[in-house]
């Protein structure tokens, strides 16, 4: 939406952008009709979003504003949702020759630029698709970039959720995630690198089928993003979170169906892409409007070409994986492009010029080869594919041609790089540059490791050894070392505890550090039981919740020695068995999950405190314990040796 102002609609403005928003339609639909649009140059470009982190703690750092400053003469660098994150764009470039090698030497030429500006506001950049160091309260609308047009938006979402909990994310991996936050930031979490292929009116529709065909095994190959808020969850979790970060639907007792703006489509294109336009407008309402000077069908009569602002504004706000884009070239005349909105961001800059070599090469080679694709496959097939490579990334077993159950490694080296293969040579790209981009993509899958499958090892691994903030923080340093050597990630070293040579937990929150896997008791429940599961799990303290999950209370073993002792058990009498309402302590101190870990520790110091439950609007969430503050200060002592 480059620097224009867009905003909230009122009823007055919101009548007035719908009717120039079918005014454009209209425009389209005739500028389609009588051929106005480039046939005879096919472009491809790509938009490159990344995130800021400190240099010291390597957690998201919001000088986003302040790098920009430091970039103004160039146009390429621009700001995206969130305060830790940037974008730049590449110069469009006709496809063929020596474009897919020009277009990696652009990416490495700007970073090297961004990489300068973000190092004088003590940042590093980074290229991933969901930051490991991301913390949820790093999406709090003070990270908002301020810029109108994301408040406007913000503001837009928001007014639309109807829901009491506000939005909320829901995912299920290794490990499961399930939050509720105030705001749609949550997006802010990805971070992508988009690329994008003109096409023409007439090559429209059969290759946005093909594209919606190969967003899956794409989507698997270069999966990045399993972690979030230290959980491992999807090997491209960005797809769902996107989705569920913008999700405004509410629950109905009925089964009345309805799409969520982030989307996957839900049928095959037929005619025209028009089809799409036309079903946005439909299904979503408008939710930004802005100024408009111009009358596209006005200037449609007078033989002009349009930039049917308001159709842009409103699909700048409907998320397809395969976006439908109208844009004018150079040279005056109308054309379109399919955004390719499915690869995240990093791991290397050759990693994702791969990626988009692979994608391009099999977009050209599946065209030359199916003439339709939906003779081949169904739109439920293709659908289900997509959902399952989020999930499984490179472990996925796809429904391909003739319902045919096979898996992405095989899919990949014996039919889908021949393809590709093919596609790129029949564009003219220069042979060297196939060979080194899909050398990537084919070695990937031999060894069976993308960005997702080398952090789940990472992760794992580290965790054996360390809590899960030393574990993000080794694999973000270790992301920022290899992104700088480009070793594409296929032959990443897995990387060990002392990779990191400082490690800072300085401002950590009590969030980032608790434990959330906790076992409870009631009141009403037998302190055998209570002294039973301490034993088994070798819990030092126990909370005691209501079935609602407030705190009430809490057991120690020091209280349960000492009525044991007291007491004991007097000939297993039944008539002398107490409960835990008898023996806990009530109102036990209590900490939030923003809590500094400092400011627990002098807590606990002062009160001569064992452990810390953690509240949050009266709910029990976590718990920290003198165990844990112990294992950081052993690891800190480690490090000094």
């Amino acid at each position: 939406m480059g620097e224009e102002k867009v905003n909230v609609p009122t009823a007055e403005s919101h009548s007035a952008f719908t009717r120039h928003l079918l005014q454009d339609v209209q425009a389209l639909e005739y500028m389609l009709k009588h051929e106005w649009f480039e046939t005879d140059t096919i472009r491809i470009g790509a938009e490159q979003e990344m995130c800021l982190v400190d240099r010291k703690t390597l957690k998201p750092t919001p000088k986003n504003i302040n790098v920009l400053k430091r970039l103004k003469e160039y146009p390429w660098a621009t700001t995206e949702i969130a305060r830790f994150n940037l974008e730049t764009n590449f110069t469009p470039r006709t496809f063929g020759g020596d474009a897919l090698r020009r277009m990696e030497e652009e990416n490495m030429e700007q970073l090297r630029l961004v990489k300068i500006a973000a190092k004088a506001s003590n940042a590093h950049i980074v290229l991933t698709g969901i930051l490991p160091t991301l913390r949820k309260f790093d999406l709090a609308l003070d990270n908002l970039t301020p810029k109108p047009r994301y408040l406007a938006l913000i503001e837009a979402i928001k007014a639309q959720q109807k829901n009491e909990r506000g939005f909320e994310l829901n995912l299920q991996g290794i490990d499961e995630l399930h939050i509720h936050h105030d705001s749609p930031l949550l997006e802010a979490c990805n971070t992508s690198y988009q690329v994008h292929l003109q096409v023409t009116p007439d090559t429209f529709v059969p290759l946005y089928n093909i594209a919606q065909a190969v967003a899956a095994p794409t989507l698997a190959m270069a999966a990045n993003s399993p972690l979030v808020f230290g959980k491992r969850l999807w090997h491209e979790s960005r797809i769902a979170l996107f989705q569920q970060s913008l999700d405004v639907r509410t629950s109905k007792e009925h089964m009345r169906q309805s799409e969520p703006r982030v989307s996957f489509g839900t049928r095959w294109l037929d005619q025209s892409i028009m089809e799409i336009y036309k079903e946005d407008i439909a299904r979503f309402r408008v939710l930004l409007g802005t100024e408009i000077d111009e009358d596209s069908l006005d200037l449609v009569g007078q033989k002009k070409i349009p930039k049917l602002r308001a159709l842009q504004v409103h699909n700048g706000t409907v998320y397809r994986w395969n976006r439908p884009c109208y844009g004018i070239s150079e040279n005056g005349m109308p054309h379109l492009r399919i955004e390719n909105r499915v690869l995240p961001s990093g791991p290397t800059v050759l990693d994702q010029t791969a990626n988009a070599a692979f994608w391009l090469g099999l977009m050209m080679g599946m065209a030359h080869e199916y003439k339709d694709i939906r003779e081949h496959l169904s739109f439920a097939d293709v659908k289900d594919n997509f959902s399952k490579a989020a999930k499984f990334g490179i472990d996925t077993q796809f429904t391909w041609f003739n319902n045919r159950k096979v898996s992405c490694r095989d899919l990949i080296l014996n039919e889908l790089l021949p393809l590709a293969y093919k596609g790129l040579q029949a564009r003219g790209i220069d042979q060297p540059d196939i060979e080194r981009y899909l050398r990537v993509i084919q070695e990937r899958a031999e060894v069976h490791q993308n960005g997702a499958r080398w952090l789940l090892k990472s992760f794992t691994s580290l965790t054996e050894r360390v809590n899960r903030d030393e574990a993000v923080t080794i694999l973000t340093s270790q992301m920022i070392k290899c992104q700088l050597e480009q070793d594409p990630v296929h032959k990443w070293p897995i990387p060990k505890v002392e990779d990191l040579k400082h490690y800072r937990p300085v401002g950590l929150r009590v969030e980032e550090f608790m434990e959330t896997d906790l076992f409870t008791v009631r009141e009403a429940d037998l302190l055998e039981l209570v002294g039973d599961l301490m034993d088994w799990r070798k819990l030092r303290y126990l909370p005691v919740e209501d079935e609602n999950g407030h705190l009430c209370g809490l057991i120690t073993t020091r209280k349960l020695l000492r009525y044991y002792i007291q007491k004991g058990r007097i000939n297993n009498n039944m008539n002398d068995y107490r409960t835990v309402g008898d023996l806990m302590i009530k109102n036990p101190t209590t900490v939030s999950p923003q809590t500094t870990i400092k400011e627990a520790m002098q807590l606990m110091r002062g009160g001569k405190l064992g452990c810390l439950p953690v509240v949050k609007d009266d709910e029990l969430v976590g718990i920290i314990t003198e165990m844990d503050f112990l294992r950081v200060a052993g690891r800190l002592i480690e490090r000094l040796k």
